[in-house]
């Protein structure tokens, strides 16, 4: 499968819900830097962070741009997040189902036919000016 094929079925899968899939693209030892946080090594630190995600938000991407490197071996996407806050996360406005829409960018390194890498950005001040009461 081809980088731009590969990122192009993990956002189809973020988009169905089905965490199986979504979470199968990624390789074993997946670097993720949180937007604006911390970075998290390994399968099973994003998984977890992919639990509490789903738990407070319920997220559509749109929109979806995906470009390449002429190698493969990294890529970026950029796209629309159109979402709702369904339960407070931690340090963060209360949630009350608000809706919010973002534009937003994640970059990847591709290794052995899976995401190794993904760093992703969105303006998070734009997120709670649109999500504060």
């Amino acid at each position: 499968m081809s980088s731009f094929d590969l990122i192009t079925a993990y956002y189809a899968a973020f988009n169905a819900h089905d965490m199986d899939a979504f979470l199968g693209m990624l390789h074993p030892e997946i670097v993720h830097d949180i937007n604006q946080g911390r970075r998290e090594t390994g399968k099973e630190a994003f998984t977890r962070f992919m639990q509490h995600m789903n738990h407070c938000y319920r997220e559509q991407l749109a929109d979806i741009v995906v470009m390449t490197s002429t190698d493969g071996s990294h890529a970026a996407a950029e796209f629309t997040v159109h979402g709702e806050y369904i339960a407070t996360d931690e340090g963060l406005p209360d949630a009350n189902g608000q809706r919010y829409v973002l534009r937003a960018g994640a970059f990847f390194e591709v290794r052995e036919g899976k995401v190794a890498r993904v760093t992703n950005y969105y303006n998070m001040n734009d997120w709670i000016a649109q999500v504060a009461p």
